[in-house]
């Protein structure tokens, strides 16, 4: 695997629209898997439905992926031209991306994808994010003003511990694609959190 440093200011700027009353997350799905990678139930629903307790939780799971150790837990990954074509995971997540998490089909492939990859004594769950971010242009002060430079939309996915009552627990490795440098998208980085999930889905 390759790796292209990222700035920590980049995902610090990201973490600041991952509030409850500031959030930049618009909608999450996922899958409970059991201990042999077989989907035991999903869910798929529009993060505003979420009470004020779950989007906290949810958020902070998000916030786990930008929150590690810069360049050492969290690491920009190139995606290899070998990931890039017909059916591949580079393709699944913009079409994931394009479609706000809403088609159900392609969400249950990635399931199986990486239920079928990644090995686990216990059950665990998988779950993604969907958010668009309004980049804030800066002035030459470096101060944010209020209109909006570009868009950045993004996928966060997730592979979780979870206990007996399907009550999700600490995060065991996640991606945020596409990577967030330097205040924009890096269309062929990824920024994974440990590297498990990039020898699942990009090791070409």
């Amino acid at each position: 695997m390759k790796f292209h440093d990222l700035n920590r200011d980049d995902l610090l700027e990201l973490t600041r629209r991952m509030t409850v009353k500031r959030s930049c997350i618009f909608r999450t799905a996922g899958a409970y898997m059991d201990e042999d990678g077989e989907i035991d139930g999903s869910f798929n629903t529009g993060f505003l439905k979420l009470s004020p307790e779950e989007k906290e939780s949810n958020l902070k799971l998000t916030k786990t992926v930008l929150f590690g150790k810069t360049n050492d837990e969290v690491k920009g990954l190139f995606i290899p031209s070998s990931c890039k074509g017909p059916g591949s995971i580079f393709m699944a997540l913009n079409a994931l991306k394009a479609c706000e998490l809403k088609n159900d089909a392609l969400l249950y492939d990635l399931y199986e994808m990486i239920g079928a990859n990644y090995h686990s004594n216990t059950p665990y769950s998988i779950r993604f994010y969907y958010g668009c971010y309004d980049i804030p242009r800066k002035g030459s002060d470096k101060a944010e003003q209020w209109e909006s430079e570009e868009t950045y939309s993004f996928i966060i996915g997730l592979i979780c511990d979870i206990d007996k009552n399907y009550e999700t627990g600490e995060v065991k490795t996640g991606f945020l694609f596409p990577a967030y440098l330097n205040r924009g998208a890096a269309v062929d980085l990824v920024a994974i959190y440990n590297e498990t999930i990039g020898e699942i889905l990009f090791k070409g």
